[in-house]
């Protein structure tokens, strides 16, 4: 008998697909085979992604409101569904899950169509524009944080808080403690490709603003865009800061089980990573998002007593100075926080979303 199959439907992004890629994971200890739909960016993320195949579905996001941007958004998404109905048909998955983005409109829309069971999850503290669509019509709605759809008393029912899965290399991360405060303090600071750059702009002056004494005491793991390497990697040489200033890490995980402190923005998969790994931070949620779902993470942390929440009007070399400061001088703080922050992981959260698609599925397996 052919084991059960589910479609997982991501966002090439790493924010849709380092989820979808756990929950892969853990369907697959569970003897299910895995179908990935996922639009032409999944290559560049997809590389250790658990399933059996991979389907790019044509799709694409809103960008603009005139009436050609529309249509060409309309023809690319009914494309995708036609092409989605089509491959489900073909596969006869048990189930289909969106992680969010417009790419999962067309794969679980076909799902919908079909009558086969659907899920959502969602990341963020706030709900998708996609989701959004998709959550009247789906069977369950899995969120990451309490309170997500549960404001429509019509999605209320449908609404299970499982977490935010994370890679197995950040459940690896947070076996290690946080490290002791022997007087070195380990910076980690990253922005992601749409925060690298006011990094580069605020960091490296916060520390030449800082007393020559504290200043001395940072060590900087850094990522920059290519364009600012030069300037960044200059700067800490001038100051006398070791630095190890780089496009991307690889194996941020591990950096942030290192880092005694954390500086970055607030996506979910981040704050998901800091509260399982369970490091402090300061925070600077994206500005321009349309649903601030940034600042809805960064809150998340902040309330818990894990993070400082900086929007980036006051992001400012100074302000930053004067923060990396006064942590400087509180070991005690930093360590709270760290704890504070690993309280509100849920490093199981891949297995409990799990569970609910088998559920919604209908399907039986054995325990992982």
């Amino acid at each position: 008998m052919a084991p059960p199959r589910i479609v997982v439907a991501a966002g090439g992004t790493g924010g849709h697909l380092f989820p979808a890629e756990a929950l892969a994971e853990a369907l697959r200890r569970r003897g299910v085979d895995v179908a990935l739909a996922s639009d032409e960016r999944a290559s560049r993320y997809a590389t250790s992604f658990a399933a059996a195949d991979m389907h790019i579905i044509p799709s694409a996001t809103v960008k603009g409101r005139d009436p050609l941007s529309l249509a060409r958004t309309a023809v690319l998404l009914g494309s995708g569904l036609a092409k989605a109905y089509a491959l489900l048909g073909r596969l006869r998955p048990a189930a289909v899950i969106g992680f969010g983005g417009y790419p999962t409109l067309p794969p679980v829309g076909a799902a919908v169509l079909r009558r086969i069971p659907s899920l959502i999850h969602d990341a963020n503290a706030v709900m998708g524009r996609a989701n959004r669509l998709l959550a009247p019509r789906v069977d369950a709605i899995a969120t990451s944080f309490p309170g997500v759809g549960g404001e429509d008393p019509r999605l209320a029912r449908k609404v299970h808080l499982t977490g935010n899965p994370v890679r197995p290399a950040v459940l690896a991360a947070a076996q290690e403690p946080y490290p002791a405060l022997d007087g070195l303090l380990r910076l980690l600071v990253f922005g992601g490709s749409q925060g690298a750059r006011i990094m580069a702009d605020i960091v490296p002056p916060a520390l030449e603003q800082l007393e020559p004494a504290t200043r001395q005491r940072f060590t900087v793991v850094q990522q920059a865009r290519e364009e600012d390497l030069a300037r960044v990697r200059q700067t800490y040489q001038r100051l006398g800061v070791s630095a190890d200033v780089a496009p991307f890490f690889t194996d941020l995980p591990r950096r942030i089980a290192e880092a005694h402190l954390v500086v970055s923005r607030s996506g979910a998969g981040t704050v998901a990573e800091l509260a399982v790994i369970g490091r402090p931070a300061i925070l600077v949620p994206l500005p321009h998002a349309l649903d601030q779902d940034q600042r809805a993470n960064a809150r998340v942390l902040e309330q818990a007593g894990g993070a400082i929440l900086l929007p980036q009007d006051a992001f400012t070399p100074g302000r930053l100075a004067s923060e990396l400061a006064a942590l400087a001088q509180a070991p005690d703080r930093l360590a709270a926080m760290a704890a504070a922050n690993r309280a509100a992981g849920v490093p199981n959260a891949a297995e409990r979303l799990a569970e609910l698609v088998l559920q919604v599925a209908g399907v039986v397996t054995a325990p992982a």
